[in-house]
């Protein structure tokens, strides 16, 4: 119960936590992974995956960088503490990131806290876990962001990124590459 002119932080933070994480499932889902035709389709794959599925992929490497830790209790108790500040400051926030009357943009966020993070962890004396966790899940993130399909419910550049054309047999809308590469292969 909130007193009144307080808001239930509670229930907002599960609100913005639940609304930012895209479902496991589709983040997970083997039949959209394909690979790449060229290094501009890699490129833009990754760009796309990394903007729409962010919060799974930071997620997906704090788990990492925590198995890697299990060995060292110090460290352990370092990182969880890290893991609060990236609950309260990236995760559980509804609204953006307001420091001296200037919003802060939440991929700023999350560079600051992983900089943060490893820095703590490297001078916790694991700083090989934490080379080794944070390459592994780089490639990791990098593997599944490249190879995945961007065939989302939502676009997450809002449509700026889509160039679409009508067919000149009526057929209705075509993508403009898939339209001149099969065309120019002819």
């Amino acid at each position: 119960m909130s007193l009144p002119g307080q808001s239930d932080y509670g229930s907002t933070t599960a609100e913005s936590l639940t609304a930012t994480i895209r479902p496991w499932s589709e983040f997970f889902d083997i039949s959209v992974l394909s690979l790449p035709v060229s290094f501009s389709d890699a490129t833009s794959r990754l760009s796309r995956n990394l903007t729409y599925f962010r919060v799974n992929y930071a997620i997906v490497a704090l788990v990492i960088l925590l198995l890697s830790l299990i060995y060292h209790p110090i460290s352990m108790i370092v990182f969880l503490v890290t893991l609060i500040a990236w609950f309260f400051l990236y995760f559980s926030r509804s609204v953006p990131l307001v420091v001296f009357n200037r919003t802060i943009d939440d991929r700023a966020v999350l560079v600051v806290l992983s900089i943060i993070t490893i820095v703590a962890l490297v001078f916790a004396s694991v700083w090989l876990n934490v080379l080794v966790s944070g390459l592994i899940g780089g490639a990791l993130v990098c593997l599944h962001g490249v190879l995945r399909v961007q065939n989302y419910g939502e676009d997450p550049y809002g449509g700026l990124l889509s160039s679409v054309v009508e067919d000149s047999s009526g057929r209705g809308p075509n993508n403009v590459l898939t339209s001149w590469t099969c065309t120019s292969l002819l």
